[in-house]
């Protein structure tokens, strides 16, 4: 209603208005009211009394905004919140919407009069006043301000001096107009909705509080109860627009909050009661907004029982059953939003200053044995009761028991923001002593640092600090900061190494000060020398993540000459071992070092007789990294101590025990090799395990001494598997001088005991190269020609550890191994699988030859358990160290695969006809398994990879036939074929395009947010762009080339023509109404191309006809489907 504000009302008819007071107002207001209840049009009789409805709400407007100004008087006041009234109650009759009554402008200012109309407690008064006092106490120089803030100040200065006085009768007036809006209020909110208006929401969730918080405007409880009923309308109103947002939530608590603190009790103990209905809600949303009240109400005083006379409702009154009742009992919600938010909560509940609620906590999670004790000390209790009363402390026990394992539980839960929730609530639990400090409960805090998710790796890595800074003493808690801060430094994630870097500057470096003997040590140090002296004994396993952040460091130059000092300064403490540890891990990245202080600091260290293995092998780090800095002197000097000291007395003493010892089991093991091979009666006499036994002690003991393994004892477990044993009768101590490198010969000795003796033999071969060279011919024939199983699994794990030793030595007995992988026993295949997988991934192995290809065709295994094993070691092992290798390989696949080596620079590795014959997939009938492996690659692919392989078979593969550069014959036409048909896979659509954003049913719809819509237009963008880039590539580089094989096709009447056509009518289904425009080169081609659109069209709306129709049959259905198939056929060879 523009321009009707400004209009002056009739000075006649406000001087009348002034002399009624409030009760023309009231009178309206009453008026309409009984109409309301008897049912009576209130539009028609103001419509029959000649009344606009739009004049009246005009002039109410006027009353409800001249209330609102400051220098309004309390009439005016009074006039506007009953002129309020009476547009809520007009707005609440059935038409007003029709009638155009409602105007969101005006219903937000009627909302907002409490706030405008009581007044407020000037704190800018008694600023002001202040302000002029204390400048009559100090004629200081005025401080100067900037004219803006001044501007304001004198305005605000100016508004005070303009406020009006209000008499007491004024303000009586005002409060039970107020109390008359809120009726109002409660009244409209009972039939008008208001979810599509969110703004409005919060002005009618703010008119509660907004009343509580006005000085003096109510003093008795039946308002704020009135009150309350106004805000529970509020909430039934309010759909999930409004709880959604945590803005929202929060305000709305907050109310929640006022209202309930001026309750009587027993009011109180009811709302509790409803409270704990509404946190059942069948929303989500509604039960996450009972969370928040709940978090709320525990900030208030507990109320007194004696308080509440009705003892029905007693136990409503306390924090405990908050806690318990509604709290706790959302840990078992069904939506994960609402479990991880009642877990943060929980945490929160130990930080609160009430001490019951912190019991409550307790009860929940331990049942100590105080509490057994104190139960059943009780001298006035008998024996029976005693024994109900240990019962229930069992009981309690149990349920605790229960509650920790089920946040345990909690921490590993397949959504993100649960698991963060739940180690909240644990680091709470742990820093108040709730749970116990076990090494259990802390583990789980550390595993969580190798979280897959970010976000949880980065809260379980504060999680540990916290309890770190909160524990520092304790041993257990600094072994789990340990665990799982040094290992986060070589995480994938450059913000989880940053944060775990920081940690461990803060807790380690930072801490390192020059020592003196009388110098005492804080607790931050006492805390680094700690951890430093767990690294150096029980986490000795975490060392090789310790020195990744050494090299990182190195090369933000954070070790100075000064930090340097002062760690070899600490050589000398009594946690001398963690100053060697730090200073091993920063002499290598250091360049200017102190040497002579780490000489005289060696020197001591060497003079002491308490070094232990690992400060010695630190100590001798340090050296090896300076000795280049060294003059010859020195070194000599050095040497000649280290020798005394190291070497003569640790090494050659522990290389001498193993001779000796380890030396006898050899000899041990090869008299009872030889009294069994060589002798007459040895097949009567071999006992098969006892034979196991000593070959494996054998292989162990002579890896620790190679130089106790003589020719003799090779030919022995030579004779294991071969039948030389005549020739190592003939000569026992001298090694043939040639053996037949032929595959192994059968001989008596049983299966098991012979696939022993080639772990054996393999473990010999470790240590001599010769042998290793000699025997692979004879471990890689053995795998072609074998018949024993468990012999030729262990001829594979032997010839990969080899590959480990002697890499380029094996690596030309790859394909023998990799053959394997189409092995006819299924757990050669599995083992063969695992060991390449390994090497692969330590690089011991490439991706040469055929060996990618061998890889694939185990994707297609007939034993589902390989393929699945397969799968994961491609996509979680090997794809991760090269994101590439599915499209490099792609293409190729194509040729390999249909055996096609007509290509100039594809399938052209060499390949044995034993290889080609196995690892061939080509024909028809192979042809399910070929497009299972691309389907899989593609799947895989990332858009960017599908964009590039589309324009590079283009290139190398379409037009190679166009410029009949490859023949169109039989085999050329196949590979043409499945070309076209692999283009026309659903999975080489950009995932950008294809992916639709669809309205997320459930639960997921309700946690809909403002970051997903915006998630989802930035996509629709993206969409947009990669759709018009594809279009462009499509029209110059895949168009002219079609039109080409098209024409080269009909010459040749070549089946081809089917699939090319069958891939344009799936490509150009994305382009429906440009087909003309794209193939605007051929108008033929485009004519076919709306031909064949049009009957496919058909066809399809002809299918989900009869798909959606419930009369038809089965028969029926499958009778349309034959015909559509029918009449695709025809259509394509009319084309």
């Amino acid at each position: 209603f523009p321009g009707l504000f400004d209009i002056p009302l009739d000075k006649t008819i406000e001087e009348e208005l002034i002399a009624r007071q409030e009760k023309s107002f009231t009178a309206l207001y009453q008026c309409l009211l009984c109409l309301f209840h008897h049912l009576k049009s209130v539009w028609a009789v103001l419509g029959e009394s000649g009344i606009s409805v739009k004049s009246l709400v005009a002039v109410l407007s006027f009353f409800v905004l001249a209330g609102k100004s400051k220098v309004a008087s309390g009439h005016q006041r009074v006039n506007s919140l009953c002129a309020a009234s009476v547009y809520l109650l007009l707005l609440r009759i059935p038409g007003s919407i029709g009638n155009k009554v409602f105007h969101e402008v005006l219903l937000d200012t009627c909302l907002d009069l409490t706030r405008h109309c009581w007044p407020q407690d000037s704190e800018k008064k008694r600023k002001k006043d202040l302000k002029s006092s204390q400048t009559e106490g100090k004629r200081s120089k005025p401080q100067r301000k900037d004219s803006p803030q001044m501007e304001m100040e004198e305005e605000e200065e100016e508004e005070v001096e303009e406020e009006v006085h209000l008499s007491g009768q004024d303000l009586m007036r005002i409060r039970d107009a107020v109390a008359l809006l809120v009726q109002s209020l409660l009244r409209l909110l009972q039939t008008f909705p208001l979810k599509d208006s969110p703004q409005t929401m919060i002005h009618c969730f703010q008119v509660p509080p907004g009343c509580i918080c006005t000085p003096g405007s109510f003093h008795t409880v039946e308002p704020a109860v009135a009150l309350w009923h106004c805000y529970h309308e509020c909430l039934r109103c309010a759909d999930i627009q409004m709880v959604e947002k945590n803005e929202y939530r929060s305000h709305g608590a907050q109310a929640v909050g006022m209202l309930t603190s001026q309750m009587a009790s027993e009011d109180y103990a009811c709302f509790i009661k409803w409270l704990c209905n509404f946190s059942r809600s069948s929303k989500m949303v509604h039960r996450l907004f009972s969370v928040d009240v709940v978090m709320v109400l525990l900030e208030q005083p507990e109320r007194r029982p004696e308080e509440c006379r009705d003892p029905d409702l007693v136990c409503f009154l306390m924090h405990r059953f908050l806690i318990q009742n509604l709290l706790f009992a959302r840990r078992m919600d069904e939506s994960p939003t609402v479990q991880g938010h009642a877990l943060n909560c929980l945490a929160q509940c130990l930080e609160l200053p009430s001490l019951n609620a912190t019991r409550a906590i307790h009860n929940l999670f331990c049942a100590s044995e105080n509490t057994l004790t104190h139960r059943i000390s009780v001298q006035e209790v008998g024996s029976c009761q005693k024994n109900l009363c240990f019962l229930s402390f069992i009981s309690v026990f149990n349920a605790a028991k229960e509650n920790l394992a089920l946040l345990l539980r909690r921490v590993k839960d397949s959504k993100t923001n649960v698991r963060k929730a739940a180690l909240q609530a644990l680091l709470g639990l742990l820093k108040h002593d709730v749970i116990p400090m076990s090494w259990e409960n802390l583990q789980t805090l550390s595993e969580r640092c190798r979280d897959p998710s970010v976000s949880v790796k980065k809260k379980a890595l504060q999680c540990v600090g916290d309890l770190l800074s909160v524990k520092p003493e304790c041993s257990v808690v600094q072994k789990a900061w340990l665990q799982g801060v040094v290992p986060a430094v070589a995480d994938s994630e450059t913000s989880v190494q940053d944060k775990a870097l920081e940690a461990l500057d803060q807790v380690l470096l930072s801490q390192v000060k020059p020592y003196s003997a009388g110098c005492h040590l804080d607790a931050g140090q006492r805390l680094m020398w700690d951890l430093l002296g767990l690294l150096c004994h029980e986490c000795q396993n975490l060392s090789r993540y310790f020195s990744k952040a050494f090299t990182i460091w190195s090369k933000q130059n954070k070790f100075t000459p000064s930090f340097i000092s002062n760690l070899i300064s600490h050589t000398e403490a009594d946690h001398a071992a963690g100053a060697w540890l730090l200073l091993s891990k920063v002499v290598s990245s250091s360049s200017r070092l102190p040497y002579g202080k780490i000489l005289d600091a060696w020197d001591k260290m060497v003079r002491s007789k308490d070094v232990n293995a690992t400060t010695c092998c630190h100590i001798l780090c340090v050296m090896g990294d300076i000795a280049a800095h060294l003059n010859e002197e020195t070194k000599e000097r050095v040497v000649g101590r280290l020798i005394s000291y190291v070497l003569c007395d640790c090494f050659c003493c522990c290389q001498a025990f193993l001779n000796q010892r380890c030396g006898e089991l050899v000899s041990a093991c090869e008299s009872y090799l030889a009294s069994i091979i060589l002798t007459d009666n040895g097949a009567q006499n071999l006992d098969e395990e006892l034979m196991v036994k000593h070959l494996h002690t054998l292989g162990v003991a002579s890896l620790q001494c190679p130089a106790k393994v003589n020719k003799r004892t090779v030919l022995l477990v030579e004779s294991v598997l071969t039948t030389h044993s005549e020739k190592l009768a003939e000569c026992q101590t001298e090694l043939p001088a040639s053996l037949p490198l032929s595959q192994f010969k059968a001989n008596w000795l049983p299966t098991r005991v012979r696939a022993h003796g080639v772990i054996t033999l393999g473990k010999l071969a470790l240590q001599n190269e010769e042998l290793a060279q000699k025997y692979l011919p004879v471990f890689a024939r053995e795998l072609e020609v074998g018949t024993e199983v468990s012999v030729r699994s262990n001829v594979v794990v032997i010839m990969c550890d080899l590959c480990v030793r002697y890499t380029n030595m094996v690596d030309h007995y790859i394909p023998n191994i990799s053959a394997c992988l189409r092995d006819k026993e299924a757990v050669i295949r599995e083992q063969t699988l695992i060991m390449l997988t390994n090497l692969l991934q330590e690089e011991f192995v490439k991706w040469k030859g055929s060996l990618f290809f061998d890889f694939m065709v185990a994707l297609v295994d007939p034993v589902p358990a390989i393929a699945s094993l397969t799968e994961y070691c491609l996509l979680h092992l090997l794809l991760k160290k090269n994101p590439e290798m599915f499209s490099q390989h792609f293409i190729e696949c194509i040729f390999h695969f249909n055996s096609y080596t007509k290509h100039k620079s594809y399938n052209k590795f060499s390949q044995s006809e034993r290889e080609r014959i196995h690892f061939s997939l080509k024909g028809q009938q192979y042809r399910e398994k070929r497009f299972q492996i691309y389907c899989f690659l593609l799947e895989h692919f990332t858009d960017a990879q599908r964009f590039n392989i589309t324009n590079k078979i283009n290139q190398t593969i379409l037009a190679c036939f166009a410029d009949e550069e490859l023949p169109l014959d039989a085999d050329g036409a196949n590979i043409l074929s499945e070309t076209f048909n692999i283009l026309s896979l659903k999975e080489f659509k950009l995932q950008t395009i294809s992916s639709s954003a669809g309205a997320a049913a459930g639960e997921e719809a309700e946690e809909e947010n403002m970051a997903t819509m915006a998630k989802a237009v930035l996509q629709a963008a993206q969409k947009k762009v990669v759709s018009q880039v594809r279009k462009k590539a499509f029209i110059e580089n895949t168009v002219p080339l079609i039109i080409s094989l098209k024409n080269l096709l009909e010459q040749k009447r070549s089946p081809v023509l089917r699939d090319l056509m069958g891939y344009l009518q799936v490509t150009m289904q994305d382009y429906r109404n440009e087909v003309k425009e794209i193939f605007s080169g051929d108008e033929q081609l485009a004519a076919e191309m709306e031909f064949a659109l049009k009957i496919a069209e058909k066809e399809r709306a002809t299918v989900e006809q009869v798909d959606n129709d419930s009369l038809a049959g089965d028969g029926k259905k499958a009778q349309v489907r034959a015909q559509c198939m029918c009449s695709s056929d025809c259509s394509f060879k009319t084309l």
